[in-house]
């Protein structure tokens, strides 16, 4: 018992303190201006190793912006000179990560096991799948629609009232490994879908009419690796031919203008495209899962964090949709929903000037298949503490984002095509 006990400890203190430790790391905010603000960040990037938090690279800085970045302990003194010496306006967000990478393991529910209120790693969410599908038949079915590069099962939860011929909804969470709140959302949204259908007159007349698609997690491998070696892990775990980095980021790696703006074609970039669109296995599952029905699907959310913002297309070019004022009123009432709650506010718009161009996204990709109302959420916050965002801040982030989709979807059963 003892044995079994000292175990479960290590497990615990292992999952909380992966492979690389933080300690010391920092978090920097720097206040973009102009071209030189851009080129002197350029220069930085290309002598101290950095990690790009917002934007996801140097290459998608613009000006009259902020730039969020990670920086190794050994390198914050140099990076502190080189931003004061050049007159870079900056403030640390994170003076310690590893600090923060505790802290964010706050929630006050001791259940041990799955738990809506705290960060669940991949083993637990995935018994949870199966769990939620068997406790709740007639509203919840499981599916398999692929594997990942490591073998791990990408699981798929439709949620609805049987039907023939019900329009859908996609959902999808945790395409990027760090970014921990999103699959938490999609497991909070199949929660509220069983706790309120039948007492909350929303709700169950969405479950009637149609169904929800919801892969909790995508990027399993990234997933599980943050839980055990590297929090602050991004992409896939694919290996790459002729080099030592591993890894693609899903969201560049769709054909939607694949890797033709804000991604890199080096596979040790954070950004990396793949080496073709739909390189990867787990891009491959979701495009052929909706390749493959898309008569009935007629919404496609993404879940990312983090800034705030309800992007649709396009982001692969500054260029608007067809159903540009549609879309940018939906988003326009969906924030202003979300809000009501606690008055966490959103921005919306079109990615590319929204936030910054990038190829090979999920987004773009399903409104080019056909799929009108295409669109990508970045939950909070706004970088107090980016991807380490607390568990205490699980439910109220879950709760208002659920007001958001589902002022998509009554517009969705309104206006079905």
């Amino acid at each position: 018992m003892l044995a079994f006990l000292i175990l479960v400890t290590v497990t615990l203190a292992s999952a909380h303190h992966p492979g690389e430790h933080f300690e010391g790391d920092k978090v920097f905010r720097v206040h973009v201006e102009d071209e030189n603000h851009i080129s002197l960040l350029h220069e930085l990037a290309s002598t101290r190793q950095m990690d790009f938090w917002k934007p996801d690279s140097v290459a998608q800085i613009k000006p009259h912006s902020t730039v969020d970045f990670r920086v190794k302990a050994e390198d914050t003194v140099a990076v502190e000179d080189f931003l004061g010496q050049n007159g870079l306006r900056y403030e640390v967000l994170i003076s310690n990560l590893r600090s923060m990478l505790e802290a964010q393991f706050d929630s006050r529910v001791r259940a041990t096991g799955h738990s809506y209120e705290k960060y669940n790693n991949w083993e637990t969410i995935e018994a949870w799948t199966e769990q939620v599908a068997t406790e709740n038949p007639d509203l919840i079915s499981r599916s398999a629609i692929g594997t990942t590069f490591l073998g791990n099962t990408i699981y798929l939860l439709k949620v609805g009232k049987p039907g023939s011929n019900k329009p859908a909804i996609f959902m999808d969470c945790g395409f990027h490994a760090r970014e921990w709140i999103s699959p938490a959302f999609c497991q909070w949204f199949v929660r509220e879908a069983v706790r309120t259908y039948g007492r909350e007159i929303h709700m169950t007349e969405f479950l009637d009419k149609l169904d929800f698609y919801v892969l909790p997690v995508v990027n399993i491998d990234g997933y599980i690796y943050t839980w055990t070696t590297n929090r602050m892990w991004r992409k896939t775990r694919s290996t790459n031919a002729g080099t030592t980095c591993t890894g693609t980021d899903l969201n560049r790696n769709f054909d939607a203008g694949w890797c033709s703006i804000g991604a890199s074609n080096n596979p040790c970039a954070e950004t990396y495209c793949g080496s073709a669109a739909e390189s990867e296995k787990e891009t491959k599952a979701v495009a052929n899962f909706i390749r493959n029905h898309l008569s009935s699907i007629k919404a496609y959310l993404t879940i990312h964090s983090y800034s705030q913002m309800m992007l649709y297309p396009y982001s692969y070019a500054y260029k608007l949709p067809k159903n540009n004022v549609e879309l940018n009123t939906l988003a326009k009432g969906a924030v202003k929903e979300l809000a009501t709650l606690h008055g966490t506010a959103y921005t919306y718009g079109p990615g590319a000037s929204t936030i910054y161009p990038a190829a090979g996204g999920s987004d773009d990709w399903a409104y080019d298949q056909g799929i009108q109302y295409s669109f990508t959420f970045e939950l909070r916050d706004k970088g107090r503490y980016g991807f380490v965002l607390p568990e205490s801040q699980i439910q109220p982030t879950c709760e208002e984002t659920m007001l958001a989709i589902k002022y998509v979807t009554s517009y969705v059963l309104e206006h079905l095509y």
